[in-house]
């Protein structure tokens, strides 16, 4: 068993990581196992807080904690390292070990996460 003792991807998570690695950021899903072994890991089991990772907490929405990824590294966007405009939400299940990727966009194309799909998944 890896760190997790679950990651899901969201259906809609995993177009956006297709439409996105694709064309013009091919490195991203190598990119994306990076960041669950290294960052994910030092965030939720080492409690090291390097600053890249915030919970969004104006949703409404008790349980699971939703984070948002404002720092990501993204080797196809080189000399960028972390501020590569790569941004992920996902909800972290603390009491089942599970991280659920919701979300993964390029700041350039739009301002900020999609609320209306977080809300879809875990507004109760």
């Amino acid at each position: 068993m890896g760190i997790f003792s679950e990651i899901r991807r969201l259906p809609e998570f995993k177009k956006d990581l297709e439409k996105l690695s694709k064309k013009r950021f091919r490195t991203l899903p190598e990119d994306l196992e990076n960041f669950i072994t290294t960052a994910l890991n030092s965030f939720h089991k080492l409690q090291i807080d390097y600053g890249g990772i915030v919970p969004i907490s104006d949703l409404g929405i008790e349980y699971p904690q939703i984070y948002k990824v404002t720092k990501f590294a993204c080797k196809a966007l080189k000399g960028k390292g972390v501020k590569s405009g790569i941004r992920l939400t996902y909800a972290y299940f603390n009491d089942k070990n599970i991280i659920e990727f919701i979300e993964i966009y390029f700041k350039g194309d739009k301002e900020n996460e999609d609320r209306e799909r977080i809300k879809r998944y875990y507004k109760k």
